[in-house]
């Protein structure tokens, strides 16, 4: 049952993040995270609002940005978003874009490209901005596909794994990792939805959904392991061994989409597992946040406490609220009303529009700059979560 009074304190939870992202984040982000001379992203901003102007920049950091603005001018809120997402594509492309069509790791402040290795988690974000830039510019569309499709065509032609998957880096090294792969999952249900041939983008996704389940998760406990050998069995070392509570929370939520999607319950069944183990094992000794890793017997590995696993908790409890056993729902609402105050616990900064990324064991938080690499995570789980709870009272 939806119980009333925990729908009433979460959407005011949602209202105070979506005023707090539309009002202090977006206007904050998209200026003094913005490089005015090359149009590219800053990596942090200081807790005094400047942005750390000397940071080398990651690549997948660039296309994370470009989502978030994508999404601000999808949403329909003031300000010059076609000016910044043009500028910062075209920063992103003469920047990392390299002759063989992929894109490289690391650049200068100034710009030089310094790490041009491949790594198949910088072209998955890349697909995924391709798709909300082409899902928020229609005139943008058609370029942003075959941008995605020839992008995907060189991946295939040079990073297939011999039997399922991807490589993640070349030349192949082990362990093997399922990260990558999570977001490589998440850009093929975006371009599913919106791509004139969605056929690539459905196989695509089929294959990571059927790898998620049978090798990935662990057969036995159900919980979802990191880093694998070349046969995708749990790599020998103890990195093996690891299942990140955000992880299982990020799993839980796609593999509930798709598990929606071609009407399989198994799969939607085991996003529920995952997202069990998340709150059950996976929260700092106060409850109140979730922490970075554990071991595959669910006793604690990193005990610390990072901004994003709240976000990816947010999401799974509001999608699993719409898509999970309808018997749980007043379960996984209350979940969402515990996650939103998780994600609470990281606002309080003094500029409003940042956050804090690491809270220590002991309840305190780390005074750092805020990383720009969590926005896509929060103004997804923002967003996600309001749309799932639109969903489910529409469905009442």
């Amino acid at each position: 049952m939806m119980n009333a009074e925990t729908n009433q304190r979460l959407t005011k939870a949602l209202d105070a993040m979506t005023h707090w992202l539309e009002n202090a984040a977006l206007p904050l982000w998209s200026t003094a995270g913005v490089e005015a001379t090359t149009g590219g992203f800053h990596e942090r901003i200081g807790q005094d609002g400047r942005p750390m102007v000397d940071d080398d920049r990651r690549s997948r950091v660039q296309p994370r940005q470009l989502y978030c603005f994508s999404a601000a001018h999808q949403h329909g809120l003031a300000g010059d978003w076609d000016t910044i997402v043009r500028n910062g594509l075209t920063y992103f492309e003469n920047t990392f874009r390299k002759p063989d069509g992929l894109y490289g790791a690391l650049a200068s402040a100034q710009g030089a490209l310094i790490r041009p290795e491949y790594d198949l988690y910088n072209q998955a974000f890349a697909l995924f901005s391709f798709s909300q830039i082409a899902t928020s510019f229609p005139d943008a569309t058609m370029r942003m596909e075959e941008k995605a499709v020839e992008l995907l065509r060189i991946l295939t032609a040079h990073h297939k794994h011999p039997v399922v998957g991807f490589e993640h880096s070349d030349p192949p090294s082990l362990p093997l990792c399922s990260n990558p792969h999570m977001h490589l999952f998440e850009a093929a249900l975006a371009w599913e939805a919106l791509a004139e041939r969605p056929e690539v983008w459905t196989a695509l996704a089929d294959e990571i959904a059927e790898l998620a389940l049978t090798k990935f998760i662990d057969a036995k406990s159900g919980g979802l392991r990191e880093f694998f050998d070349h046969d995708w069995n749990p790599h020998p070392s103890d990195k093996g061994r690891i299942m990140e509570p955000g992880h299982q929370f990020e799993w839980g939520w796609l593999l509930a989409r798709w598990g929606a999607l071609r009407n399989n319950a198994t799969a939607i069944a085991k996003a529920e597992k995952l997202f069990e183990i998340g709150i059950s094992h996976g929260m700092s000794e106060d409850g109140k946040v979730a922490i970075m890793s554990l071991y595959d017997d669910f006793s604690v590995h990193d005990a610390v406490a990072r901004m994003w696993p709240q976000t990816e908790w947010l999401k799974a409890a509001t999608k699993l609220a719409v898509v999970g056993s309808p018997e749980k729902r007043g379960h996984y609402l209350a979940s969402a009303l515990k996650a939103a105050d998780a994600f609470s616990v990281f606002l309080s900064t003094p500029v409003r529009g940042l956050w804090y990324d690491k809270r220590r064991p002991d309840g305190t938080l780390v005074d750092e700059p805020a990383p720009a690499s969590t926005f896509y995570h929060i103004l997804c789980a923002i967003y996600e979560a309001r749309d799932n709870l639109s969903a489910l009272k529409q469905s009442l």
